[in-house]
């Protein structure tokens, strides 16, 4: 026996929570035909056929673009400071894909490593992320390449899988996931059917000794110099996770701010000497392959990557980790066709 669930018993469920003004995100249509993860005003909203993937990652609603960690003011010789109060009222993410959902264990890793980020973890707490299982893959998926499945569960609270018929199979994989569900669901004899999703494109073990071996090879510039450099990847990557802090204020004050950075970024590296370590774009590059799948793998175990194919999706110029690693797979393969 399973769990059974409609779409209008969802729509309901979220309707309820809008008028108890807790806040749900979900995939929403925007007027240029764009899918993005936003905030509903209405649960008419929400965009869940077909293949859907949204063009950003839930990861905003756990660690902000932009978030003020203070207020400061100067009263004389001294300076006054203001803690900011963070929202941790009962919160929804639904529909987001299981490649999203499996970002979060990956960030719990690094805000709460040797510093433990209340803002992240409160965030993380008062959230409850119903995630879709994936009937459907294009070009850029390659989810099952780095350990996943279109019904992955790491990272979700409830996991919904189509029937086919406007219901769901329901998954309730937590205690937040079962509260939220547990009066709603109904049992039923049907399961969902999921198919094996996109077919594995490259080893990750390969990838990892390519990258232990090749630091200063050619193959960079042959294969990455093209990027621009604009960090669409980063920003729109459920993993990445860099950041600048700034104060941002006058002489009578003002706050310091949490801000999103990129690797990508000509400025990201530049010391204060003007030296820049990584000088030219194809460095840059590097760094982003070597650190999601040699240097985080190293540190916490599990890769900086959830195969979801934002970063190729989202590309100006077609780059992405995909095409990179699909190189490094290439260059394998022909060497050890030569041996």
């Amino acid at each position: 026996m399973s769990h059974q669930i409609s779409f209008q018993a969802i729509q309901k469920l979220v309707d309820k929570w809008l008028e108890q003004e807790r806040p749900v995100a979900a995939p929403v249509r925007l007027q240029d035909n764009r899918v993005m993860y936003q905030p509903l005003t209405a649960s008419s909203q929400i965009v869940s056929d077909g293949f859907v993937h949204a063009e950003n990652s839930i990861k905003e609603f756990f660690f902000p673009r932009t978030e003020k960690l203070y207020n400061y003011k100067f009263v004389g010789q001294d300076v006054e400071l203001q803690d900011v109060t963070v929202e941790d009222a009962p919160r929804m993410v639904l529909f987001a894909r299981p490649c999203d959902a499996a970002s979060l264990p990956i960030l719990d890793h690094v805000f709460n490593w040797d510093y433990k980020d209340e803002f992240y973890n409160r965030r993380r707490r008062a959230t409850t992320v119903v995630t879709l299982a994936c009937t459907e893959h294009d070009t850029h998926c390659f989810c099952t390449s780095v350990g996943l499945t279109p019904d992955s569960e790491q990272g979700s609270d409830v996991l919904l899988l189509p029937l086919g018929d406007g219901n769901f199979e329901v998954r309730m994989l937590t205690e937040k996931g079962k509260e939220l569900f547990r009066d709603l669901v109904q049992t039923s004899d049907k399961t969902a059917q999921i198919p094996e999703g996109p077919a594995k494109k490259f080893d990750v073990d390969e990838v990892l000794q390519f990258l232990e071996e090749n630091f200063d090879s050619p193959f960079w510039e042959e294969q990455t110099l093209r990027c621009l450099g604009c960090a669409a990847c980063a920003y729109n990557c459920p993993t990445c996770h860099c950041f600048d802090i700034v104060d941002e204020g006058n002489a009578c004050g003002g706050c310091r701010v949490k801000n999103w950075d990129a690797c990508q970024f000509s400025m990201f590296s530049l010391h204060a000497s003007g030296h820049n370590p990584r000088s030219i774009q194809a460095q840059r590059q590097r760094q982003r392959i070597q650190h999601k799948f040699r240097i985080y793998h190293e540190k916490f175990g599990t890769y900086l990557c959830t195969g979801c194919g934002n970063c190729g999706r989202n590309c100006p110029v077609s780059l992405g980790v995909l095409n990179v690693v699909e190189a490094i797979h290439r260059r394998t393969v022909k060497a050890s066709e030569k041996d």
